[in-house]
């Protein structure tokens, strides 16, 4: 009996793991199969003139392959994990009526589960609330308010150490506030949580010394085709400031901090790729929460890109 049709296929990987190459090798092999588009899922691709910071595919590989959600922004205005599911549901739907297979291609993590597990609504921080919780375990103890949680959410204190002040906290600010507990929102985000059949193909390498030699190499690559001259024409539009978004992301925090501090580019470049590698590192943490996905070693033995495809292709054949 074969499986329901495949929504789309999830490409995914830690940062410099070769996704836009594997990408663009999966559209084309599925030209003769009603062709493919791509959905980025990437947090600094969404912005205008932020092009050599973040990678950002060429135009001749742009145009090769229809892509959405890049440059779709101004690095002035901020993009959730809640627009991007809203939007890629749009995307997967409009690509499918096409009869094309829709290819979810990036790093941003968060998105990808916003995608796959539905949101909840929970509601925002409440500094208030906040600060009377703050007040009372500093009179208490966060033991006791990690007993009060017990009484209200016991799934929730469960999972948490009494000294985990961090999320004891938030907790007993979303109770204080709405009066529901923080595992009823998330059980509710489940119960509403899409149907998918996507399929998750991981770029995951099995050496950390060479993904470390990658982001490297690509940070060299940006420095010499123009970065900081990127950065600095983005400091000279006067709307921009280092708590946007945008301008946190990875390498741009860095070399506009450095710009202010009129550090070395070579500080520049140093900081920037260790800033680069803990964000690998978190990508890997996050991948490894997902155990559905299926990995390709992306410094294997094997061309990773020759695997990807046929593993695609599997996955569209059932």
């Amino acid at each position: 009996m074969s499986q329901r049709p495949v929504d789309a296929i999830a490409l995914v990987g830690p940062t410099a793991s070769g996704k836009t190459a594997a990408a663009l090798a999966l559209a084309e092999s599925l030209q003769g199969h009603g062709g493919a588009e791509i959905i980025s899922i990437d947090s600094a691709l969404v912005y205008r003139g932020m092009d050599i910071g973040t990678a950002k595919p060429s135009r001749q590989e742009l145009a090769a392959v229809p892509h959405h959600l890049i440059d779709t922004l101004d690095p002035l205005h901020s993009y959730s994990a809640a627009e991007f599911a809203k939007d890629a549901t749009r995307l997967i739907h409009d690509i499918r009526a096409r009869g094309k297979t829709p290819l979810l291609v990036g790093g941003t993590l968060l998105y990808l589960k916003a995608l796959l597990e539905g949101l909840n609504d929970i509601p925002a921080a409440n500094p208030e609330v906040r600060s009377q919780i703050q007040q009372q375990a500093e009179r208490l103890g966060w033991p006791a308010l990690h007993a009060q949680l017990a009484q209200v959410d016991p799934t929730t204190a469960a999972r948490l150490a009494p000294g985990d002040s961090q999320r004891i906290g938030r907790a007993l600010e979303v109770w204080t506030a709405t009066g529901q507990t923080l595992t009823s929102f998330h059980q509710s985000a489940k119960r509403n949580a899409p149907d998918w059949y996507l399929p998750i193909i991981s770029l995951e390498p099995a050496d950390r010394a060479w993904l470390h030699g990658r982001i490297a190499q690509r940070f060299d690559q940006m420095m010499a085709a123009g970065f900081m001259d990127e950065v600095r024409t983005l400091r000279q539009r006067g709307d921009l400031n280092p708590d946007l978004p945008s301008m946190r992301c990875v390498g741009y925090r860095q070399a506009w901090e450095g710009l202010d501090a009129n550090w070395p580019e070579n500080e520049i470049r140093e900081r920037g790729i260790f800033a680069t590698r803990q964000l690998a590192k978190r990508q890997i943490t996050w991948l490894r929460s997902m155990p559905q996905r299926r990995v390709v070693q992306a410094d294997g033995p094997q061309d990773p890109v020759t695997r990807v495809v046929a593993l695609a292709r599997e996955c569209l054949q059932k």
